[in-house]
């Protein structure tokens, strides 16, 4: 019993130290191509470095994360081939995502999406990170309605590594145009329109892919440390308190 106990708990540190740099990553604290040193993440989210590798593991599974050799992880550097094609399947997704849940949102789904909307109407006068944040949490909110663990896995997969791509090659976030694009998509789906919200959505994912472009990779000699502090669990209320 105490050995199943123990490998719960680590496999629960481990769900928990992925959603942390998951999110760093889609609010740019951490960049394409930062190191991720096993001992350092360990020592910032207190862990064992074997449950900081099983981390790095996961989120090099799920292609936000590059092993290389010697033990060394980053994070990943998508090509420009790669994020067309990380895209395009995004794209061929999020279509079965709107086939299941046309005319078929209740008045709860609705308004849990319409808050979801209103949380990123007012973050548009805040930081790009959150605006980003919740416009890619807006379409894990809509996979995870469908009901199906498949589609909800894969939406949040493609969703943050779209996130990490557009950290590496877009020009600037347009919370305007996101906002409103949402809003536009959650009436076509209570509409039962399936052609109309098909063809938002596929205009909607295509116009963040075309603000793509290649820019300089940021400097490197960053502190992980200092990065992650706002990601470990209780850190912000320990900064307040402090």
């Amino acid at each position: 019993m105490a050995a199943k106990a123990q490998t719960h708990d680590g496999t629960g540190k481990v769900g928990s130290i992925c959603r942390s740099l998951r999110r760093a990553i889609v609010e740019r604290a951490l960049l394409p191509g930062d190191r991720l040193p096993e001992d350092a993440l360990g020592e910032r989210f207190g862990v064992s470095r074997t449950i900081a590798r099983q981390t790095l593991g996961q989120l090099a599974a799920e292609g936000l994360v590059e092993l290389r050799r010697n033990r060394i992880a980053v994070v990943a550097t998508p090509s420009w081939e790669e994020a067309r094609d990380t895209f395009e399947v995004r794209i061929s997704l999020e279509r079965l995502v709107m086939q299941r849940l046309v005319g078929r949102i209740g008045p709860a789904q609705e308004a849990a999406l319409l808050a979801h909307i209103d949380e990123e109407d007012a973050a548009r006068h805040g930081t790009e990170a959150a605006s980003i944040r919740l416009a890619t949490e807006f379409h894990l909110l809509l996979a995870e309605m469908t009901g199906s663990p498949v589609l909800g896995r894969y939406v949040g997969e493609l969703g943050y590594r779209c996130a990490l791509i557009l950290s590496l090659y877009s020009r600037p976030h347009s919370s305007d145009c996101a906002v409103s694009e949402h809003r536009e998509i959650v009436a076509a789906l209570v509409a039962g329109d399936a052609e109309r919200v098909i063809a938002l959505m596929d205009h909607h994912l295509d116009a963040v892919a075309e603000r793509a472009h290649i820019v300089a990779e940021p400097p490197r000699d960053r502190d992980l440390g200092r990065l992650l502090a706002p990601y470990v669990e209780g850190g912000a209320a320990r900064r307040k308190a402090g």
